[in-house]
Parts: structure tokens; sequence; C-alpha cells
């Protein structure tokens, strides 16, 4: 014969899988923010890549006036297109036309100044609301190495060494690796792929509880010959069945996807391998388990579903609140920080993606910092059931 627990977890789960409304809360959170980390990087790496795959368009005026110039910028892969003058209207409207990266305009006297070793003037416009900073950073770059290659020369021609104007050499060697670099700007985004914990079993957890009562269809369930352990054990697992599936789905998919983009153009990699994934997954369960029990204790005591639900939206966000702590006061990575629920799991992906060994204790306290606090929950909810009141609703 079947533990009574058992039985009611295979009722309520089945339920839950005829109820469109949790399906759909399952399928949204468990696709949406993979497939957003995953756009956000897309658009990232595009922007990155965009002036070496399509190149880019730079108007000028007065181009015949530095032929060297000119040169310079079509090695770069920079398309020079001549104009002619233009008053700040129409150089505004050109640049808001999205057509060009940019605008250089020469000074009339150019080549004069030039040829009497004055400073030559060039002006760059460029509208800084676009989206090519990028590109516009990659154009001052060729101006610099122009001015330098001419300041060059010229030293070079009354006899002094160019060397002389760089007293100093600075050499930068950086030890951070790509993989660190990748848990700096994903690791921000990484929490949000624990959210869904508390959100995918949310309107089971609801509707099993205060929506039972409402409908009272839970005093017959009570006049069964079940525990309200029973009970209770079996309405949370349905609940955090949904959880667990749901968060299991999306951290593989994240997973998926960032292994396939190309990180490594913008200076990034993912090296999260998937036995890796696959127990960050293990020790993401509690998780899933300790929402699913914090929604069943705390929709016990509401009085009716609507405020059930208003409750819950609620208390979902706080798990999020230490998380965003350490982000805001970027504190270093701590021990005590893999005994905090939810911001255990956070640190435990984080640091397993800046190539970190981790052992196994960071892994068991992820495990027990929501387990035992789930745990907790569901004995309250057991004990808050055996009360008549809360059945009868009075």
């Amino acid at each position: 014969m079947k533990p009574a627990f058992l039985i009611v977890f295979l009722k309520e789960f089945k339920e839950t899988l005829r109820d469109k409304r949790a399906l759909g809360l399952l399928a949204l959170f468990t696709l949406m923010y993979p497939l957003m980390l995953g756009y956000m990087l897309n658009q990232q790496i595009k922007r990155a890549t965009q002036s070496e795959r399509e190149g880019m368009e730079l108007a000028v005026i007065g181009a015949a006036r530095a032929p060297n110039l000119m040169a310079q910028l079509k090695q770069k892969n920079i398309t020079v297109q001549e104009a002619g003058e233009m008053d700040e209207d129409a150089i505004g409207a050109l640049l808001r036309a999205r057509k060009v990266v940019g605008l250089l305009r020469l000074d009339p006297e150019f080549g004069e100044h030039y040829q009497a070793m004055r400073p030559a003037s060039i002006e760059l416009w460029y509208d800084s609301a676009s989206d090519n900073s990028q590109r516009q950073r990659d154009v001052e770059e060729v101006l610099q190495n122009y001015s330098s290659s001419i300041s060059s020369a010229r030293l070079l021609a009354h006899g002094v060494s160019p060397a002389i104007m760089t007293p100093i050499r600075l050499q930068r060697y950086d030890t951070g690796s790509t993989a660190a670099r990748s848990a700096g700007l994903i690791g921000a985004i990484l929490g949000f792929l624990f959210f869904p914990a508390f959100i995918c079993g949310l309107s089971a957890a609801v509707d099993s509880t205060a929506g039972e009562r409402e409908r009272r269809s839970l005093e017959v369930l009570m006049a069964q010959p079940a525990s309200p352990w029973s009970l209770i054990t079996g309405k949370w697992l349905a609940a955090g069945s949904l959880a667990v599936i749901g968060i299991t789905l999306e951290l593989a998919l994240a997973h998926a996807v960032l292994s396939w983009l190309p990180l490594e153009e913008i200076g990034m990699s993912w090296r999260v391998t998937s036995a890796q994934l696959a127990w960050v997954c293990v020790a993401t369960l509690p998780l899933s388990l300790l929402a699913a029990g914090l929604h069943i204790a705390l929709a016990m005591n509401a009085r009716s579903f609507k405020e059930a639900q208003s409750i819950l939206s609620l208390v979902t966000l706080i798990p999020m609140l230490p998380g965003l702590a350490v982000s805001m006061l970027e504190l270093k990575t701590a021990m005590w920080m893999y005994v905090v629920p939810m911001l255990s799991n956070q640190t435990l992906l984080r640091e397993l993606a800046k190539g970190q060994e981790l052992g196994v204790l960071p892994f068991l306290l992820t495990f027990l910092s929501s387990m035992l606090p789930a745990l907790g929950a569901v004995a309250f909810a057991s004990w808050r059931m055996k009360s008549e009141r809360y059945v009868l609703s009075v």
C-alpha cells in the first residue's frame, strides 16, 4: 500500500498538470531568463564585432587636405565618404540618420598649418545617443595614431629621437582570466536564474491550500485517514516538483546558450562543465522545496485565495535582497554567503563560472541552507493544519 503522503502528492501533481495557469508560469519563467541573457550577450557581441564584420562609414569634409590620414582610415576598414561644407544643423541631421558613425571636418587651413608645423585643427562630430560608441573609439584611435606618427617624423627630421617624448613606458599585465571577467559581467544576471524557484510552484501551492479551503474541499480531504503531516508533505512535494523541474530546465537552457555564444569575441568565456552544472542543480533542489514550503505555510494563514496571492507576490521578492546587497556593496566572496538561501546558490554558480575549485563544503552548505528551513516550514504548516479554526476558516 502506498504511503498517504505519496497518494496526496500524485493527486495534487496530476491536478497541477491540468492547471494551464501553473504550466504557463512554468514555461514562461523557464524560457524567459535564459533567452533574455542570451539576447543581451548576443547584442553585445554584435556591437563589439560590427566594425570587423561590416566596416564603418565616416563622412569627411575636406578629405583632400589630409591624404595620408584618409589612407590610414581605409586601412582600418573605415569607408570615407567625402562631403561638402555643412553647417551645424546639417551635420546633426546627417548623424541622426545613423548612416555614418561620425563626421570629420578638416580646417580649410589644415595644409598650411601642417606645413608650418603648427597644430592643424580636425573636428570630430558624433552622436553620443547612438549605439556606435565602439566604432567612434576606433576612429579616435586612428586619429591618435596619425598624430603620433607625425610627431615622431618631425622629431626625427630634427635629429631628435621620439623616445624622448615617452620618458615612461607602461607595460600592462592582466592576470584576470576570461572566466573571471565573464563571472564579473554575467554574475549580475546569474541571480535571476534562481528566481523562478519561487514562481514556478506558487500557483500550485496557493491553490492546494487557500484555494481548497475556499472551495470547502479541504474539509473532505481532512476527513480521510491521513495525518496532517501526510497531507502537507504531499502538497509540498507537488508544488516543489514544479519548481524543481522549472529551475533545472532553466539552468540547463542557460548553460546551453552560454556555451553556444562566441563569448571570446568580447573577452569572455563560460567554463562551467555539464557535470558541475548537474551538481549545482542538485544543490539547488532544496531551494525549490524551501519556496514551496514557505508558500504553503504563508498561504495557509491567509483568509482568502486572493489575499494569499497578494502576500506571496511580495514575499517572493525577499530572497533577492541579499544578492542585491552583496552586488551593490561589492562584497568579496566569503563562506557565510553559502549559508544564506538563494545567495548561496548565486555565489556557488558565480564561483564556478570563475573557474574556481570549490570542493564539497560549498555544495553541502548550499544544500543544507535551504533544506533545513524548508523542513521547518513544512513542520509549521503541518502543525497549523491540526487547527479546526484554520480548516473551517473561522
